[in-house]
Protein backbone atom coordinates (compact mmCIF):
# COMPACT_ATOMS: atom_id res chain seq x y z
CA UNK A 1 0.00 0.00 0.00
CA UNK A 2 1.23 3.64 -0.66
CA UNK A 3 0.88 5.85 2.19
CA UNK A 4 -0.36 8.52 0.31
CA UNK A 5 -4.03 6.85 0.48
CA UNK A 6 -2.80 7.65 4.50
CA UNK A 7 -2.18 11.15 3.85
CA UNK A 8 -3.77 14.50 5.07
CA UNK A 9 -2.61 17.12 2.10
CA UNK A 10 -0.91 19.83 3.31
CA UNK A 11 -3.93 22.05 1.72
CA UNK A 12 -5.69 20.41 4.84
CA UNK A 13 -3.32 21.01 7.55
CA UNK A 14 -2.35 23.61 9.72
CA UNK A 15 1.41 25.00 9.59
CA UNK A 16 2.98 27.55 10.76
CA UNK A 17 5.97 29.50 8.38
CA UNK A 18 9.82 29.58 9.45
CA UNK A 19 9.23 33.32 9.08
CA UNK A 20 5.89 33.86 11.51
CA UNK A 21 6.32 35.56 15.08
CA UNK A 22 5.77 33.67 18.51
CA UNK A 23 2.34 35.91 18.60
CA UNK A 24 1.25 34.26 14.96
CA UNK A 25 2.04 30.89 15.72
CA UNK A 26 0.10 30.75 19.15
CA UNK A 27 -2.86 32.19 17.40
CA UNK A 28 -2.50 29.02 14.50
CA UNK A 29 -2.03 26.87 17.13
CA UNK A 30 -4.48 28.35 18.87
CA UNK A 31 -6.91 28.27 15.99
CA UNK A 32 -6.12 25.15 14.98
CA UNK A 33 -6.20 23.33 18.27
CA UNK A 34 -3.55 21.62 17.62
CA UNK A 35 -0.69 20.65 20.42
CA UNK A 36 1.80 20.48 17.23
CA UNK A 37 2.46 21.50 13.88
CA UNK A 38 4.92 21.62 11.31
CA UNK A 39 7.01 24.26 10.41
CA UNK A 40 7.68 25.01 6.81
CA UNK A 41 10.22 27.22 4.97
CA UNK A 42 9.42 29.60 2.32
CA UNK A 43 10.11 26.85 -0.76
CA UNK A 44 7.73 24.41 0.93
CA UNK A 45 10.44 22.19 2.79
CA UNK A 46 10.06 20.76 6.28
CA UNK A 47 11.49 22.49 8.29
CA UNK A 48 10.69 21.13 11.90
CA UNK A 49 7.92 20.54 14.21
CA UNK A 50 6.51 23.36 16.72
CA UNK A 51 4.98 21.94 20.11
CA UNK A 52 2.81 23.95 22.84
CA UNK A 53 5.37 23.18 25.15
CA UNK A 54 8.03 24.57 22.64
CA UNK A 55 6.17 28.00 22.53
CA UNK A 56 5.47 27.92 26.44
CA UNK A 57 9.16 27.34 27.28
CA UNK A 58 10.23 29.98 24.80
CA UNK A 59 7.40 32.59 26.51
CA UNK A 60 9.11 31.78 29.89
CA UNK A 61 12.70 32.11 28.59
CA UNK A 62 12.11 35.12 26.57
CA UNK A 63 9.89 36.87 29.22
CA UNK A 64 7.75 36.88 26.65
CA UNK A 65 4.43 38.46 29.02
CA UNK A 66 2.81 40.16 26.35
CA UNK A 67 1.57 39.18 22.70
CA UNK A 68 2.58 42.66 21.37
CA UNK A 69 6.32 42.13 22.68
CA UNK A 70 5.60 38.09 21.28
CA UNK A 71 5.30 39.87 17.79
CA UNK A 72 8.86 40.71 17.55
CA UNK A 73 10.39 37.10 18.12
CA UNK A 74 10.33 34.90 15.12
CA UNK A 75 9.62 30.93 15.34
CA UNK A 76 12.83 29.94 14.51
CA UNK A 77 14.30 31.56 17.40
CA UNK A 78 12.53 29.15 19.88
CA UNK A 79 14.67 26.07 20.50
CA UNK A 80 12.55 23.10 20.05
CA UNK A 81 12.70 19.98 22.39
CA UNK A 82 12.16 17.18 19.16
CA UNK A 83 11.14 17.56 15.43
CA UNK A 84 9.13 15.46 13.75
CA UNK A 85 10.64 12.85 11.86
CA UNK A 86 9.85 13.73 7.75
CA UNK A 87 9.29 10.34 5.73
CA UNK A 88 9.57 10.33 1.81
CA UNK A 89 6.34 9.73 -0.05
CA UNK A 90 7.91 6.73 -1.65
CA UNK A 91 8.64 5.29 2.29
CA UNK A 92 6.70 1.96 2.43
CA UNK A 93 3.59 1.96 5.44
CA UNK A 94 6.06 -0.75 7.83
CA UNK A 95 8.60 1.91 7.56
CA UNK A 96 6.02 4.68 8.42
CA UNK A 97 4.57 2.43 11.16
CA UNK A 98 7.73 2.23 12.86
CA UNK A 99 8.29 5.95 12.65
CA UNK A 100 4.72 6.82 14.15
CA UNK A 101 5.67 5.46 17.20
CA UNK A 102 7.41 8.01 18.67
CA UNK A 103 5.19 10.87 16.26
CA UNK A 104 1.11 12.17 16.87
CA UNK A 105 1.81 12.51 13.26
CA UNK A 106 4.29 12.35 10.07
CA UNK A 107 5.23 15.00 7.90
CA UNK A 108 5.78 13.92 4.14
CA UNK A 109 7.93 15.44 1.88
CA UNK A 110 8.37 14.54 -1.80
CA UNK A 111 11.66 13.89 -3.56
CA UNK A 112 12.81 17.63 -3.39
CA UNK A 113 11.91 17.83 0.43
CA UNK A 114 8.90 19.94 -0.36
CA UNK A 115 6.21 19.27 2.22
CA UNK A 116 2.68 17.43 1.01
CA UNK A 117 0.90 17.30 4.40
CA UNK A 118 1.09 14.42 7.44
CA UNK A 119 -0.30 10.54 8.19
CA UNK A 120 -1.56 11.06 11.47
CA UNK A 121 -1.42 8.12 14.13
CA UNK A 122 -5.20 7.80 13.79
CA UNK A 123 -5.08 7.62 9.96
CA UNK A 124 -2.22 4.77 10.76
CA UNK A 125 -4.05 3.21 13.20
CA UNK A 126 -7.60 2.97 11.40
CA UNK A 127 -5.35 1.66 8.84
CA UNK A 128 -3.96 -1.67 10.83
CA UNK A 129 -8.06 -1.90 12.14
CA UNK A 130 -9.26 -2.14 8.74
CA UNK A 131 -6.02 -4.36 7.43
CA UNK A 132 -5.18 -6.67 10.36
CA UNK A 133 -8.26 -6.94 12.38
CA UNK A 134 -11.44 -6.52 9.99
CA UNK A 135 -9.52 -8.99 7.76
CA UNK A 136 -9.30 -11.33 10.41
CA UNK A 137 -13.07 -11.71 11.15
CA UNK A 138 -13.86 -11.39 7.38
CA UNK A 139 -11.86 -15.00 7.17
CA UNK A 140 -14.66 -18.00 6.89
CA UNK A 141 -13.95 -20.03 9.67
CA UNK A 142 -13.38 -23.85 9.11
CA UNK A 143 -14.98 -27.14 10.43
CA UNK A 144 -11.92 -29.30 11.69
Amino acid sequence: MNILFLLTPKSDCAYVREEDTIRQALERMSAAGFAAVPILAKDGTYRGTLTEGDLLWAIKKLYLMDMKEAESHGIMEIQRRKDNQAVSVTTPVEDLLTTAVDQNFVPVVDDRGTFIGIVTRKAIMQYCMDTYIFAKRAQPVHAG
